[in-house]
C-alpha cells in the first residue's frame, strides 16, 4: 500500500543492527554481562547519580580542559579538532563507551543546564559545545582562556601548530 513505509522500516532495522554491531554488544555481553542500551552501557557495578556528579566535578576541577564527548558525534570531533589545532592538552571522556555515561550525561545536564554533547570545560567553567568552542577560537577568545590554566595544559606555542594531546578515560 505505502512502499515508502516498508523501505523506512528496513532502513530503521538496518540502522539498529549497525548500531548494535558497532557497539560491540555481543562481545561485551559475553565478556562482562553488560547490556548496550541506546548510547550508553549499563552494568550492575556503577556510580550513583550523586557519585557521577561528584566524579564530573572532580575531573573538571583537576584538569584544565575537559571534553565530555561521544565517539560518533560530529560536534564532539569539531571541539577536539579545535584543541588539536592549537596544540592544547585536554582530557576527553567518551560517554558512549563509559559504563556510567548516561548518568554522567544527566549530571552534566544538571550542572550545565544542557544535556547535549560535547560539554567543554576550561579552567572549571563550561564554555558550551562544539560550535561554541569553534566560535570562541575564531573570535580569538579561546586561547586566552586556556592560557589562564596550569602550564601543563597550555599550547606549546600560540600559532596553533601544536599536535594536540588527549587522555581518554573509560
Amino acid at each position: 500500500m505505502f512502499p515508502f513505509v516498508q523501505k523506512l522500516e528496513y532502513c530503521l532495522l538496518f540502522i539498529f543492527l549497525a548500531m548494535f554491531a558497532r557497539g560491540g554488544c555481543l562481545s561485551r555481553l559475553a565478556r562482562d554481562g553488560c547490556r548496550r542500551m541506546g548510547n550508553f552501557t549499563s552494568s550492575s557495578a556503577g556510580i550513583s547519580g550523586t557519585g557521577c556528579s561528584q566524579y564530573v566535578q572532580e575531573v573538571v576541577s583537576q584538569n584544565c580542559i575537559v571534553i565530555f564527548s561521544k565517539t560518533t558525534c560530529p560536534y564532539c570531533r569539531m571541539a577536539k579538532n579545535v584543541f588539536n589545532e592549537i596544540g592544547a592538552n585536554y582530557k576527553v571522556i567518551e560517554l558512549d563507551t563509559h559504563n556510567d555515561g548516561r548518568r554522567m550525561q544527566e549530571a552534566l545536564a544538571e550542572i550545565t543546564g544542557a544535556r547535549t554533547v560535547p560539554r567543554v570545560f576550561i579552567n572549571g567553567n563550561c564554555i558550551g559545545g562544539g560550535s561554541d568552542t569553534q566560535q570562541l577560537h575564531q573570535q580569538g577568545k579561546l586561547l586566552p582562556l586556556i592560557e589562564q590554566c596550569a602550564p601543563c595544559c597550555t599550547p606549546a606555542n600560540s600559532e596553533g601548530s601544536g599536535s594536540g594531546h588527549f587522555e581518554q578515560t573509560k
